[in-house]
């Protein structure tokens, strides 16, 4: 039996979880599942709301075929944070429970949960559909919470909201267009883009104190200034076009996908002298992939509702249970408001098909499997990158299970074509910025309020970049070095 446990601070803080770590053991040797060939994964998952149960089982196929797993190969993966609050007997009953998910001979009877979708890759899986939802329809999802999705973040507002990181940007900005324009090559249009826009809040700030500064500077940039504000929901473009005020003649609101830029925003090709990206890579659809003794394999994940939650969820709402994975999908194929309106007797207004949502999204868990990669080229992480890109990563570390950052992968290469020659990418968000930090932690997926937070794979973004000519850097967000987000700057290899 393999045992691996990821040593995060909170772990090696806590007494109660060291506490778990024999009686875990104990319970898995008294399970009566073959271990010669047991993998055990522990984390210490630190999203309250997330896609976990308290243990999980996964197949790990060998060479048989995808999906056919030898006997005895297996892997259980254990939520030490709410391991700690379990009594044995409960422990005992998730890992039975678990094993049995995942086809072990020593696995208790098949559970009650209720299927929503098939078999699929991560970034093909249902709960992007939801965090689609989420952006599409928050206007309902905030009414009916009270509260703006910024008060779900852990400070109650993203990092880059900072005045001091507005100025930074602003003045080495002025430093660029001084050069160039003592060349007499600086442009007449100035143009700035920022992908996802929150509230507005930063946009805000960035425009008062260019202002501000162009002022003092004495150069007349704030006239010629083009600021674009792109992001995927509407109804967050329309509430950062009421925060930027007087900006307004200098702004344009832009709708758009952000792992699809060139269709929207392709007139800005070599023209964007900085674009400027918060909170946006965490958000955006990524499978996993993994190295098991020497195999590469994709995560294929599958959502559920706990028997238990699927019960609650159909008594509250006075449907059948076998209806739930219908209303789900239609729920995600027209939104709230139209649901209500086409089944009035089991939503009477918008905020019951909303709280339908809600009461779903809280329940919603993954099943996740290993499927054998035959070759990393098959594997496309984009229409134009193979994964061929990941074995410098996937080949670093021994066992390692790493996210893919699909979408994020797809939008910055999207991305890079805007720059101007002497342009750049700021972006704060969760990085990754080596393979070795998948061995100490837990880096999603985790639900803020109604959308997905995955960290993102900073390696990777920086081998793509290197590929095309282009240098990324990571460091810690200066304005609260101790956030875990991070900036990561692009530009032209010197």
């Amino acid at each position: 039996m393999q045992i691996e446990v990821r040593p995060v601070r909170r772990l090696r803080d806590s007494e109660q979880v060291r506490g778990v770590i024999a009686p875990m053991i104990e319970a898995i040797c008294a399970s009566g599942a073959d271990l010669e060939h047991l993998r055990v994964v522990c984390d210490w998952i630190q999203y309250k709301s997330n896609f976990r149960d308290l243990v999980t089982g996964r197949a790990v196929p060998g060479d048989a075929g995808p999906g056919e797993a030898p006997a005895g190969s297996y892997e259980i993966a254990v939520d030490l944070r709410r391991c700690a609050a379990q009594a044995a007997d409960a422990f005992q009953a998730a890992m039975s429970a678990a094993l049995a998910a995942a086809g072990a001979p020593a696995g208790g009877p098949p559970d009650g949960r209720v299927w929503l979708e098939p078999w699929g890759p991560g970034r093909d899986s249902m709960v992007w559909r939801f965090n689609a939802l989420y952006w599409q329809a928050l206007a309902d999802w905030e009414k009916t919470t009270g509260k703006e999705y910024e008060q779900s973040l852990p400070h109650g507002e993203s990092d880059a909201r900072n005045v001091a990181a507005a100025q930074e940007l602003i003045l080495d900005l002025f430093r660029v267009w001084d050069e160039l324009e003592a060349r007499r090559a600086l442009p007449e249009e100035l143009y700035v883009l920022e992908l996802g826009v929150g509230n507005g809040g930063q946009a805000r700030t960035f425009l008062d104190e260019f202002a501000a500064l162009d002022r003092r500077h004495g150069r007349g940039y704030y006239r010629r200034l083009h600021y674009l504000m792109g992001d995927y929901s509407a109804h967050v473009l329309d509430r950062a076009r009421q925060e930027i005020g007087q900006h307004r003649e200098h702004t344009s609101g832009l709708v758009l996908e952000a792992t699809r830029l060139s269709g929207s925003v392709g007139f800005l090709a070599g023209k964007a002298f900085l674009v400027y990206i918060s909170n946006v890579y965490d958000n955006l659809p990524t499978d996993e992939v993994a190295s098991i003794r020497g195999r590469n394999y994709v995560v294929e994940v599958r959502s559920y509702l706990p028997e238990a939650a699927a019960d609650a969820i159909a008594a509250r709402f006075g449907l059948p249970r076998d209806q739930l994975p219908a209303l789900t999908a239609r729920l995600l194929r027209i939104g709230p408001e139209l649901l209500s309106e086409s089944l009035p007797g089991q939503f009477p207004d918008t905020g019951q098909a909303v709280a339908f949502w809600q009461a779903t999204w809280q329940a919603l868990r993954l099943a996740e499997r290993y499927v054998l990669l035959e070759g990393l080229d098959t594997y496309q992480l984009t229409p134009a990158v193979t994964g061929e890109v990941l074995r410098p990563l996937l080949s670093a570390e021994g066992d390692v299970r790493m996210h893919v950052s699909n979408g994020a992968l797809a939008s910055f290469a999207d991305t890079l074509p805007l720059l101007h020659p002497f342009g750049r990418i700021v972006c704060h968000d969760l990085f990754t910025t080596g393979p070795g930090e998948y061995h100490s932690g837990f880096f999603g997926p985790g639900k803020y309020d109604g959308s997905v937070v995955n960290w993102v794979n900073g390696s990777l973004l920086q081998l793509l970049a290197s590929r095309r000519g282009f240098s990324v850097q990571f460091s810690p967000f200066k304005q609260r070095p101790a956030s875990h987000v991070k900036t990561m700057t692009a530009q032209v290899r010197d």
